[in-house]
């Protein structure tokens, strides 16, 4: 049996959060997507559930964070390789999110970058050589 984890995310309109996220290449799952929620399927594995802020306070045990003053969730998004996360976030630029500015840059190992949709959460693409992580995570445990 295969599992897939939602990532439940307010939002302030789930019409515009759907144009945002499939505007960078995500398709939406339509049978879990209405007036008030959209979902996103980032990876085989992974979708995000974006769902108006009225609604998401109803499956919300305390009050709803306004993701643009706080970071409460960082969602790690993995992309093929280094043009790829700049292409990722070039997309989330032009289709109303913004580029944080913050990079992550490890050699030939690791690269990521990080944006805001435009309601303020925060997303962290970013790529991987695992041989090279593995070797260089062995290399440190001697």
């Amino acid at each position: 049996m295969s599992h897939i984890v939602y990532v439940n995310l307010p939002v302030a309109d789930a019409a515009r959060a759907r144009a945002f996220y499939e505007g960078l290449g995500f398709s939406t799952v339509e049978q879990f997507t209405g007036e008030h929620t959209t979902c996103i399927r980032l990876t085989e594995g992974a979708c995000l559930m974006l769902l108006d802020r009225e609604t998401y306070a109803g499956f919300a045990p305390g009050p709803v964070a306004d993701p643009r003053e706080s970071t409460g969730v960082l969602v790690a998004i993995p992309r093929a390789s280094h043009e790829a996360v700049d292409a990722i976030v070039e997309a989330a630029v032009a289709h109303g999110g913004s580029d944080t500015g913050r990079k992550q840059e490890y050699g030939d190992v690791m690269y990521g970058r990080c944006f805001r949709d435009p309601d303020g959460n925060t997303f962290e693409p970013g790529w991987m050589d695992t041989e090279k992580m593995r070797a260089a995570m062995a290399a440190q445990k001697g």
